[in-house]
């Protein structure tokens, strides 16, 4: 099967290469990945008498920061070695600038074409390998049972879409990942079900590594207080801050017209934009022009003119920093026709109230806990997440209720990074 994987690859590989090359330009940095998507590199030659070397593959910034905690405590171990590989330029600069000096090597994901993932499984040369999620490449799986390495897959999951190809296609799905795969530990108990009626018989719940990130000391009034009015200068005091975090298209212009209205109304509302893809800003950007509010466009300069209605945040590595100014925030890729959803868990971390559309299957368990402890929202249609978001913006509280369980909520799901370690153990012990 692997055979005939390799045979179809190659064509859709050149059929998807002049998109690939025109994001490459798009998001920037992507020339000096080159060499690791090409499965180049250092030899890094064989581990020393004594040491494991394990390699952890990470796609994007998501990911990465799950799975720092984990890499962190593997770093720290004397008989251990981390390889880290990242599939996108913003994951591989923010690996490079807090990892680099703990890890073995940090390089760029190869290609799962052949000639590429044989070359980089040769340099690198793993007694462990930890993917992240979904992410199943077959010829790379199929590098690790071919060498006999062990291959798990941490903070595991099943979108609804994949959920139904898996099913549609259970034997090959089989016979190219699955079979070859050690474990699977899961990030919800409803996937970890779903990984099993596949017929998997390595599955464990572990929860959300998310869950486990560090989140860094959270802001105090004061420096609170001083971040809105950078955002906003001048901010009043009771005016409100609403938060469109890691928006996708559509939702954007969901967010304006919603802040239209209410500041028709006599709601004194700002509106704070972190769109997913800092690349889509062009976009985002015409239809502010065309709102007719005040906006300020985050990566062009950080010196805010007063009366700013609107801050488009456009940059990369800001969430966290800026989820802190919100009153209330929609979470992004949840509206329709979105259905897979961002994560609600920053939020919740740091007690801001949040509504999520009715598509967060990349989330599905996250959202019921959370809507479960009405530590967040979950609505049903757009029309019901406008009127859940004024219902936030007209009760202070119902923000305080929220935020407070939202809190409590996170604290009580922290675990998954020691799971996870124990189950590396294990598998290096095999």
């Amino acid at each position: 099967m692997i055979l005939l994987y390799r045979l179809l690859f190659l064509p859709l590989l050149l059929l998807a290469l002049p998109r690939y090359l025109g994001r490459m330009f798009r998001r920037g940095g992507y020339m000096e990945m080159m060499r690791g998507r090409f499965g180049l590199g250092r030899d890094l030659g064989r581990p020393g008498e004594g040491l494991r070397r394990v390699w952890v593959h990470a796609v994007s910034v998501g990911e990465l920061q799950a799975i720092m905690p984990i890499v962190e405590s593997l770093c720290k171990r004397m008989d251990t070695q981390v390889v880290l590989t990242v599939t996108t330029s913003t994951a591989y600069a923010i690996a490079r600038q807090k990892l680099g000096a703990t890890c073995l090597d940090i390089r760029p994901f190869p290609i799962d074409f052949w000639p590429c993932s044989a070359a980089a499984w040769r340099r690198i040369r793993p007694d462990l390998c930890i993917l992240m999620e979904g992410e199943l490449w077959p010829e790379h799986v199929h590098q690790a049972r071919r060498r006999k390495i062990p291959l798990m897959l941490a903070n595991a999951r099943l979108s609804d879409r994949s959920w139904k190809r898996y099913k549609k296609w259970l034997p090959l799905a089989r016979s190219l990942v699955f079979n070859k795969v050690s474990l699977i530990l899961a990030g919800n108990r409803q996937d970890a079900a779903r990984f099993e009626k596949l017929g998997l018989k390595s599955v464990r719940y572990a929860g959300q590594l998310k869950c486990d990130m560090p989140l860094g000391p959270a802001l105090d009034a004061a420096e609170r207080a001083k971040l809105r009015n950078a955002l906003f200068p001048n901010l009043p005091d009771k005016a409100l801050v609403m938060l469109g975090s890691s928006t996708w298209a559509g939702e954007e212009a969901f967010l304006v017209g919603l802040l239209k209205e209410m500041r028709e109304s006599g709601a004194d509302l700002r509106l704070l934009l972190v769109p997913r893809h800092a690349e889509r800003r062009d976009e985002v950007a015409k239809l502010l022009d065309e709102s007719g509010l005040s906006w300020h466009w985050r990566s062009r300069s950080k010196n805010v003119a007063e009366g700013t209605i609107i801050h488009l945040a456009d940059t990369t590595g800001e969430l966290r920093l800026l989820t802190q100014a919100a009153d209330f925030a929609l979470i992004g890729k949840s509206l329709p026709p979105h259905r897979e959803g961002q994560s609600p868990i920053e939020a919740a971390a740091l007690g801001v109230p949040s509504v999520m559309g009715p598509g967060m299957s990349n989330f599905r368990d996250v959202a019921a806990g959370l809507c479960e402890a009405e530590a967040a929202y979950q609505a049903a249609n757009a029309e019901n997440a406008a009127e859940l978001l004024k219902a936030l913006a007209n009760d202070a509280a119902l923000r305080a209720k929220t935020s407070a369980r939202a809190v409590e909520w996170f604290a009580s799901q922290r675990g998954a990074r020691d799971l996870t370690l124990k189950a590396m153990d294990e598998l290096l012990e095999r």
